[in-house]
């Protein structure tokens, strides 16, 4: 089972978004939302696409901006909750995969429907290709090379310049300067909570990125939000990529973070070889400073799991602590 697109970026209890946590986050969470159930679902599709009401309807996760039901055995039907942006990032999805998903090596979750807000349920939702596999928080890449090349190529092949209409970033693909008071609350925060050993060493890290040279290239698609959840496995290696809600146009270092969160153990220059074209010293440095603050990030999140706390994912602590231990060796 997977999550398919649920949104598990940002399932932490203050709102996370997988790179960052901000005021703006948390208050995104008032939204009362009628309970999705598989009887909502399939009266929604009997509304507005009748033709698929009678397959098999399933829970398949629940994240953070979205729940995702199983639709027969190849679809997913994604239905916002909670989180005011989730509507914006469904229908952000729906304009823009289907024009990147030819391009992609690997199997995404293609918008197929849109479903209108209605009185029965007041916001949009997508029925999406089901995308098999296990999240890499769950199944971890366990064949390194292989996983490395799989990985660069799918970036390789995202990463292509965007039109002028494309989306921003929400939060990241910006300088990393103006990420220094989140970065040393999460620090500091990690490490009262005993999450982070040496903390001069990971802001370490995090200043130098914070130095390099910025990014004169053209404006790049990137997905955005590459944390081992979004990234599902089978056979040891990498098989599909899901969660396209903060797809936008930037600076690739922050997807190149990548290397240190999702691959194994002396894996990131095999990535970095097989990445085309080859990124630079700089960007390099900066791709370093994206993955501490998504380390960190998960960090809290995989606590908050452990800890019984709503949201929390206990699964996500454990690559997390693998992330930084690489940036800092």
């Amino acid at each position: 089972m997977t999550g398919n697109g649920a949104g598990t970026s940002g399932t932490g209890t203050t709102g996370t978004t997988g790179a960052e946590t901000t005021d703006t986050d948390i208050a995104d969470t008032d939204i009362a939302d009628p309970e999705i159930t598989e009887e909502l679902v399939r009266a929604l599709l009997r509304e507005q696409h009748p033709d698929l009401a009678d397959l098999p309807v399933k829970l398949g996760a629940r994240g953070w901006d979205n729940q995702v039901w199983r639709l027969g055995d190849d679809l997913a039907v994604r239905l916002p909750w909670a989180t005011r942006s989730a509507d914006a990032l469904l229908r952000k999805e729906h304009t823009w995969l289907p024009v990147l998903a030819p391009h992609l090596p690997l199997r995404v979750p293609l918008p197929q429907r849109l479903g209108e807000p209605s009185q029965r349920f007041p916001r949009p939702w997508l029925v999406t290709t089901w995308v098999p596999g296990e999240p890499a928080d769950r199944a971890p890449a366990t064949r390194a090379a292989q996983a490395a090349v799989t990985l660069a190529g799918f970036l390789t092949a995202l990463h292509r310049p965007a039109p002028e209409e494309a989306p921003a970033g929400r939060d990241r693909g910006g300088p990393l300067a103006a990420t220094a008071g989140h970065l040393t609350r999460q620090l500091a925060s990690a490490t009262e909570l005993g999450l982070v050993r040496d903390p001069d060493a990971v802001r370490a890290v995090w200043e130098d990125a914070a130095t390099a040279p910025e990014w004169t290239g053209p404006r790049l698609w990137l997905h955005g939000d590459l944390h081992p959840a979004n990234v599902l496995t089978a056979n040891g290696t990498f098989c599909g990529v899901i969660d396209f809600g903060d797809l936008f146009a930037g600076d690739p270092a922050c997807d190149l973070a990548a290397a240190w969160v999702l691959l194994p153990d002396g894996s990131a220059r095999l990535f970095h070889e097989a990445y085309r074209p080859g990124p630079d010293a700089a960007t390099l440095r900066r791709a370093r400073g994206w993955a501490v603050l998504r380390a960190l990030s998960a960090l809290h999140i995989g606590h908050a799991g452990v800890q019984g706390h709503p949201g929390g994912k206990p699964t996500w602590g454990p690559p997390a602590h693998a992330a930084l231990r690489r940036l800092t060796a």
